[in-house]
């Protein structure tokens, strides 16, 4: 089996715009909450902390981030994984995910 992984921008072509346009929704945020801690997440509604809202719903979302660059999504047989792509963002937009990670409540 060969991982590979979902069209992402490159980390030079993600546009600040697109970034805060994803991100301007309260479920991405909820995402971007939980992608903060580093780690690789499956895309179950459940393992996400959303498993009130609907898969297809999820799944909009994750790809909403992903082609604006948030986040890299890893794909392994049927099986999603997803991350936050923190060091590209830190390097192209220094303090924004830590600005909006703080503005959590």
């Amino acid at each position: 089996m060969v991982d590979e992984r979902l069209p992402q921008p490159d980390a030079e072509d993600i546009e600040l715009v697109k970034v805060m346009h994803a991100l301007g929704d309260p479920v991405r945020m909820r995402l971007l909450s939980v992608y903060a801690d580093g780690g690789e997440h499956s895309c179950a509604p459940e393992a996400v902390g959303l498993g009130h809202l609907h898969k297809s719903t999820v799944s909009h979302h994750m790809r909403v981030m992903r082609e604006a660059g948030i986040t890299t999504t890893r794909v392994a047989g049927r099986n999603r994984y997803v991350r936050l792509r923190r060091d590209e963002l830190d390097a192209r937009f220094p303090g924004l995910l830590d600005a909006l990670l703080k503005s959590l409540p």
